[in-house]
C-alpha cells in the first residue's frame, strides 16, 4: 500500500526531516578523533528530545540506540558503543525522528580527523549518486530510473552498489511502501506520482558489492572490509523537479568550522 502524502503532511515530514538535519549538525560539532559512537548517540538522543520529538531509531524493531553509527566498513545499522574514533575513520551517522506523527529521516558520512584521498573520493561520489537519483526523482519516472542513476554512477568509479538493502517510502511509518533499491533499469518499476514521499539513501562500497550481517543482528558490513559510504535525503516526488525536504546546509556549516 502507497501512502501520496497532502501538502499539510508534507509540511509536517519536512519539520521531522529539517530537525534531523540539526540534530546531525548537533553531531557533527563532536565528531573527532577520542569521541565515542556512544557518546555521539547521547548527543542526538538529548537534542531530539529538548526539540519536542521521539528519536525515531530507538526501540525501532528492538534497535538499542538513537542514532546508526556505521565506520569504516559498516555499511548501514551500526550500533553505537565505546570504542574511540580514530584519525582517518570515516562514521555514517543515520539519524530518525518521530514529532506531530510524521518522521524524518536521514544520513550524512563524516571523516574524522584527515581522511585519506581515496576515501575523499568514495565520499564525495556517494552524494553525488544521492544527487543524481533526487533529479530523476520526478513524475512519470520510475522507481528503476533512481537506482540506475545511482548504480551507473558509481559503478563508472569502480565501486561496488549495495544490493540488500534500500530506500524506502516514508510518512506515518519509517518504513512504508515503495522500496527504492539503489540499482536498477530505466523504465522498469513503480511509477512516480505527485505526492509520493522517499527516502533516497546510497550506500556504495569502495570494493565488492557484497556484505554481511554481523552477530548482534543489526550491524551490516562489507564482505571485502573496504570502506563504505552512506548519504540519505527525504524527497517529495513533484512535476519537473523532486522536493528535498531534508538538508545537509545546516551540517556543512559546522563542518566548515571544524
Amino acid at each position: 500500500m502507497v501512502f501520496y502524502k497532502t501538502e499539510e503532511e508534507i509540511e509536517l515530514l519536512r519539520k521531522s526531516s529539517l530537525l534531523v538535519g540539526r540534530t546531525l549538525a548537533e553531531v557533527a560539532r563532536h565528531i573527532k578523533p577520542g569521541t565515542t559512537t556512544l557518546q555521539l548517540d547521547k548527543v542526538a538522543h538529548d537534542f531530539i528530545k529538548d526539540h519536542g520529538a521521539v528519536p525515531g531509531f530507538l526501540n525501532y524493531n528492538g534497535f538499542p540506540n538513537s542514532l546508526c553509527t556505521s565506520v569504516n566498513e559498516q555499511v548501514v545499522h551500526g550500533i553505537p558503543n565505546d570504542i574511540p574514533l580514530k584519525e582517518g575513520d570515516v562514521v555514517s551517522v543515520d539519524c530518525g525522528v518521530l514529532m506531530n506523527g510524521f518522521y524524518g529521516d536521514s544520513a550524512y558520512t563524516f571523516g574524522v580527523g584527515e581522511i585519506s584521498e581515496e576515501v575523499k573520493k568514495l565520499l564525495k561520489v556517494t552524494k553525488e549518486c544521492l544527487a543524481k537519483a533526487i533529479e530523476v526523482a520526478v513524475v512519470g519516472n520510475r522507481i528503476g530510473d533512481i537506482g540506475y542513476a545511482v548504480q551507473s554512477h558509481a559503478e563508472a568509479q569502480g565501486y561496488g552498489v549495495v544490493r540488500e538493502l534500500v530506500g524506502h517510502g516514508l510518512g506515518r511509518n519509517l518504513h512504508e511502501e515503495p522500496e527504492v533499491p539503489n540499482y536498477g533499469r530505466r523504465g522498469f518499476g513503480k511509477k512516480l506520482k505527485e505526492g509520493l514521499v522517499l527516502a533516497i539513501e546510497p550506500m556504495i562500497n569502495m570494493g565488492t558489492k557484497d556484505v554481511m550481517q554481523d552477530e548482534d543482528g543489526w550491524t551490516i558490513r562489507t564482505a571485502d572490509r573496504l570502506p563504505s559510504a552512506h548519504f540519505e535525503h527525504d524527497v517529495v516526488v513533484r512535476k519537473g523537479k523532486a522536493e528535498v525536504l531534508s538538508t545537509f546546509e545546516y551540517i556543512e556549516e559546522v563542518l566548515e568550522l571544524v
